[in-house]
């Protein structure tokens, strides 16, 4: 998170952690492909309380391999949400061949790598250096428990008391994460379709991005 923004008191500064992949394909599962130019400044903002303040978000995904077109249009979605202040954090995808136990064949899939570890850390990061009060992780998937487990420790051994939101896209919940956070909530459809960005974005430094037609 490069934002540095001094606590002010009755104010808690929320920083949105996103894990790209999970709400990826919850709004595919809603929608299609109808959601997925999607203004992350935008849907934060409107999942705050009026007691909260947003210091930032990251978003946290990685590269799309051997699928030129699809590639394209991440790295232009990609591109016109840093313009919005999202920062962008990229993992990568690692090949694996997976063998059928029925018939032996084996094909190649990619795992994704990294992500899940980058925004953890960021997350440990700003709990550690006071960047935050609140902690809001859009994801579903468990195996971000771990980052819930670090914000609480650093905690108990620095005596402060760091709340954890979950927030579930579309589809997608989770027990574990749900249990561990202060409190959760769903990716409600209202503030997905709000929170969509215009079909042609302006950046500030004057590049021009259309929202892929592939996505209409």
């Amino acid at each position: 998170m490069a934002v540095c923004d001094k606590s002010i008191p009755g104010i808690e500064r929320v920083g949105v952690y996103v894990d790209g992949f999970n709400l990826y394909y919850g709004l595919r599962d809603l929608a299609g492909r109808r959601h997925l130019w999607l203004d992350l400044s935008a849907m934060a903002t409107r999942l705050l309380r009026p007691h909260q303040r947003l210091v930032a978000v990251s978003y946290f995904t990685a590269a799309i391999l051997n699928d030129p077109p699809a590639k394209a249009r991440q790295e232009t979605y990609l591109a016109a949400t840093e313009s919005r202040g999202v920062q962008v954090v990229m993992g990568r995808f690692q090949e694996q061949a997976v063998r059928c136990h029925s018939c032996g064949t084996v094909r190649r899939t990619y795992a994704e790598k990294q992500s899940d570890a980058a925004l953890t850390a960021a997350i440990v990061a700003d709990v550690a250096t006071s960047q935050v009060d609140v902690v809001m992780l859009v994801s579903a998937d468990s195996d971000l428990c771990a980052a819930i487990h670090a914000v609480r420790q650093l905690d108990e051994e620095r005596g402060t008391k760091t709340r954890v939101i979950a927030v579930f896209p579309p589809r997608r919940r989770s027990n574990h994460l749900r249990q561990l956070s202060d409190a959760w909530l769903p990716l409600g459809d209202a503030v997905i379709r709000q929170s969509q960005l215009p079909h042609i974005v302006h950046a500030p430094d004057g590049c021009v991005y259309h929202r892929p037609q592939h996505w209409n």
